[in-house]
């Protein structure tokens, strides 16, 4: 028998008759694979979805037509099509090439976790759970194989018991059940767990297994008893799209070798296939398939009625089966599966054992008696990055038009085609994910793979400055600038896998892990600097990575007034702070809107045509979002206008602080006066001999301007505003210094403060609607029905005594029941507090008012330590919004007390 502790010492050196054990031992490791699966195969499973070769045809009859077509039938194609039939649409049709769970599914592991450092995960799981373990056995009487055994994580680390106890205080306002366990308490729960390096554990006694074929049969039946129509053996070999009067392509019909089904909506379930499903609609699918491996043991004594178990530290997961254990992981040279063969089914690969032995090493640690334990069989198959997504949400945006939750992590179309087209970025990007996918989650991480993929005329000269760059969607854009000297972004070195070498003396690397803390960083007072600068002096922000675009046509005015909540037709030269909305009346998007002067195009500052003009300037991290919203809409109301994306042929700087006015006086050639430039307003002007347009606005609550610059033209601005700024004592600052300024003044960040779950009346913008108007607008319908209902939920700001750093999830309860959750969390420097802004809701379901808030006593949970909070109905940073009018008193900051108060 071969023995999981032989594997480690013999690996090196393993001879052909050790046993299947060794296998691939002595072959070199391997970048990718285009090899054919081996035709042996063994999985844990008693009830694996397959018959005997014969059957070439499809199991029913096409139909000739359906309201939406799903294709793969694995797990997500089979929740798709039952969440489909179970909210009314009966006319679905599901297509999978082979067998039901035939190309990923059979062979998955199962497990399910309810805790995960983010609360839509934690919603959607905890739907899945309740979908698994009790509404498909109610349904249909049918068992899926749910097994509720409880799970358990493992902390080596104090960083890692500290994320774990952070998901406790989340899970509380969720209702899951965690504890923090000693490690003593661990072997009592655990005995033949090796403790002696633990710092503790945390156990979730709900979590628990899911049988992948037994679940995808309960779902495909439910569904079918619903009306939806599951069809087997029956290959895609095509989709039809038809090009509309507005020049608007849209899915027509899907092809098979057995006739096609004429069908408005595709659902691209197909996993490993799904970009080659998706080039059949003219979509690039940003997907890469992995082999992912684990090995099932023999019999192990005292393992019956064990939970499972994530090692995160060893990246490894001990998966109970039976009397056995499943152990599998995720490792930092995984092999890429690159061309994936369409006869694939129900097929595995040899396991690589060279990749696979860091697993075994880090098992046996964590459970020595696995040491003498023999394997029963070995699993090889492909696993994905980047896919997923949720089965009900899905049939909830093909119903509905949009998701019920805020999915926009799992929406294809937040990724810009330039990212999308690059392979390099693709396999960069998957392979970190993977090679991280057990990687405490610090609220400051940056991804190494794939950067410098978009870059601003600003991006030499910031980095020669010390800039620390954070990446969005493929832009770099300043973080905070570090005071020891250039810290630059170097190409990608796959963490020393695949015989690269790992970058040397990589100082960005250095400074990033400096931040792998759920403390306060050790360049606090560097942000500190960058922000109480910005409050007393002038400061300079690089915000180019924005989204730049211009509405026009013949529709623009009828367009505008449609897609934007606030009333931004208001006279040529005004700037409007806005938000986007949804038919649900929930924020899509928060931007500005300028109306512009009619007149000739002076490109890029001005855009082509004599008719109504808008220019709209959006965060860059969401612009890709933006833009599909904005094109979406204009397609669904047919208006005729023209949507056209200037982003990268400006750059964007901000001035912000009560300098900047004498600062930006000296370079540009306009009156910066109160009454010759107001806030909220916009103008062409020059500054050192370029064209530039000015915009007075501020996002982190100061007297400032932005400058809007064609490329071409941002050095040698840049190098006049640094230059006159030189006597008041000028600094650059970054995005760092931003999400502290801007959650003092109490300003929303789009998908953090505000998301498409979200309406402008609970986030407190309701100032951003038109309201009072008569004017119609996407979503105004909702609104209106929830004013006059009330709200249940909104968002609060609170602020805390101790000094203590929170980042967002911790808990908020009021009068010891919880209410909800903080979004986001940041230290105020000037107000000299840690501030945090969360949606609370009343536990009784009634509304949540002004009288709700002040009747409450407010704490906050962070890693199961409570503290008093004090909620604010209004931001407790210049209430009076006199700053950005550039009122600055020299008595100022007493009248600040007060107001504070």
């Amino acid at each position: 028998m071969a023995f999981l502790g032989t594997a480690v010492r013999k690996v090196a050196s393993c001879r052909p008759a050790l046993s299947p054990l060794c296998r691939s031992a002595t072959t070199s490791r391997r970048y990718s694979s285009s090899s054919e699966p081996t035709t042996e195969k063994s999985v844990p499973y008693e009830n694996v979805l397959k018959v005997e070769e014969g059957g070439s045809g499809p199991t029913k009859p096409l139909p000739k037509s359906a309201e939406a077509v799903v294709i793969g039938g694995g797990s997500l194609g089979c929740q798709t099509v039952y969440h489909l039939a179970k909210m009314g649409m009966t006319n679905v049709v599901l297509l999978e090439r082979d067998r039901l769970t035939a190309g990923t599914t059979w062979h998955t592991a199962g497990l399910l976790w309810q805790l995960r450092p983010s609360d839509v995960e934690v919603e959607l799981l905890a739907h899945t759970r309740q979908v698994i373990s009790h509404d498909l056995e109610q349904e249909t009487g049918l068992e899926t194989g749910w097994i509720q055994n409880g799970g358990l994580f493992i902390a080596s680390n104090k960083q890692r018991l500290d994320e774990y106890k952070r998901l406790m205080s989340l899970g509380k306002v969720y209702g899951i059940e965690s504890h923090v366990l000693s490690p003593a308490e661990t072997k009592d729960l655990y005995p033949l767990m090796n403790v002696d390096d633990l710092y503790g554990t945390l156990y979730v006694p709900k979590d628990g297994t899911m049988d992948p074929a037994g679940t995808c049969t309960t779902l495909s039946r439910a569904a079918t008893a619903r009306g939806a129509t599951v069809i087997e053996n029956c290959p895609v070999t095509g989709i039809q799209v038809s090009t509309d009067d507005m020049g608007v392509k849209r899915v027509k019909a899907v092809e098979t070798l057995h006739g096609t089904i004429q069908t408005p909506v595709v659902v691209n379930c197909a996993g490993v296939w799904a970009a080659k499903l998706g080039e059949m609609a003219g979509v690039k699918v940003p997907l890469v398939a992995m082999h992912h491996a684990y090995v099932v043991t023999e019999r192990i004594e005292g393992i019956q009625n064990m939970p499972n178990v994530r090692d995160h530290d060893a990246s490894v997961y001990l998966r109970l089966q039976g009397d056995a254990l499943s152990v599998g992981g995720y490792e930092q040279n995984p092999v890429f599966w690159d061309k994936v063969s369409d006869k694939f089914a129900f097929s595995l690969f040899d396991l690589d054992w060279d990749v696979f032995m860091q697993h075994i090493e880090g098992a046996i640690n964590r459970v020595p008696a696995l040491e003498q334990t023999g394997i029963k069989s070995t699993v090889c198959g492909p696993g994905m990055m980047l896919g997923g997504g949720c089965g009900r949400e899905l049939a909830h945006w093909i119903i509905h038009g949009r998701p019920e939750k805020d999915m926009y992590g799992y929406d294809i179309r937040r990724f810009h085609h330039s990212l999308t087209d690059n392979n390099k970025w693709i396999r960069e990007r998957s392979h970190e994910s993977y090679a991280k996918n057990y990687s405490v989650v610090f609220p400051f991480d940056e991804p190494l793979a794939s950067r410098n993929m978009r870059t601003d005329p600003f991006h030499k000269v910031l980095t020669e400055q010390g800039c620390v760059f954070q990446e969005r969607h493929g832009w770099e854009r300043p973080g905070w600038f570090n005071q020891d000297g250039a810290a630059p972004v170097l190409d990608y070195d796959w963490y020393g896998a695949y015989d690269i070498s790992k970058n040397q003396n990589y100082k960005y690397n250095e400074l990033l892990g400096k931040e792998y803390t759920f403390d306060y960083p050790p360049h606090h007072h560097v942000i500190k600097n960058e922000c109480l600068t910005c409050r007393h002096g002038v400061s300079v922000f690089n915000m180019s990575y924005f989204g730049k675009f211009y509405l026009t046509g013949p529709d623009a005015k009828k367009a505008a007034d449609w897609l934007f909540s606030a009333d931004v037709n208001k006279i040529p030269g005004s700037t409007v702070y806005t938000c986007m909305l949804n038919k649900r009346g929930g924020s899509e998007a928060d931007l500005t809107v300028s109306r512009l002067e009619a007149g000739a195009a002076n490109l890029p500052l001005a855009p082509e045509g004599n008719g109504d003009a808008y220019y709209l300037a959006i965060g860059g991290g969401v612009a890709e979002h933006n833009w599909n919203h904005i094109k979406t809409v204009l397609q669904d109301e047919g208006l005729n206008c023209q949507l056209t994306d200037y982003s990268e042929d400006m750059g964007m700087i901000s001035i912000q602080g009560p300098k900047s006015r004498e600062v930006l006086q000296e370079i540009l050639d306009t009156d910066l006066s109160n009454e010759a430039f107001p806030f909220s307003t916009h103008k062409v002007c020059n500054a050192v001999g370029h064209k530039v347009r000015a915009m007075r606005l501020s996002f982190v609550g100061e007297l400032g301007w932005e400058l809007h610059i064609p490329k071409d033209s941002c050095l040698p601005v840049y190098q006049a505003v640094m230059a006159a700024g030189a006597k008041h004592s000028i600094i650059n600052a970054g995005y760092r210094a931003i999400d502290s300024l801007s959650i003092e003044k109490g300003y929303r960040h789009w998908h953090a403060d505000l998301r498409p779950d979200d309406t402008p009346l609970e986030a407190g913008l309701a100032f951003t609607c038109k309201m009072k108007s008569t004017i119609p607008f996407l979503g105004r319908a909702s609104l209106e029905k929830q004013k006059a209902e009330g709200l249940r939920r909104r968002i609060v700001c609170f602020t805390i005594d101790e000094k203590v750093p929170m980042f967002g999830l911790e808990a908020i309860f009021r009068n010891g029941v919880p209410v909800g959750h903080l979004r986001r969390s940041d230290y105020g420097f000037f107000i000299d507090k840690q501030i945090g802004y969360g949606y609370i809701r009343n536990p009784d379901g009634g509304v949540v008012n002004a009288d709700f808030i002040k009747s409450g006593k407010f704490t906050l949970e962070r890693m199961g330590v409570v503290y008093e909070a004090k909620p604010h109905l209004k931001s407790p940073f210049d209430p009076s919004n006199n700053r950005v009018k550039g009122i600055y008193p020299d008595n100022y900051h007493n009248v600040y007390k007060a107001n504070a108060q």
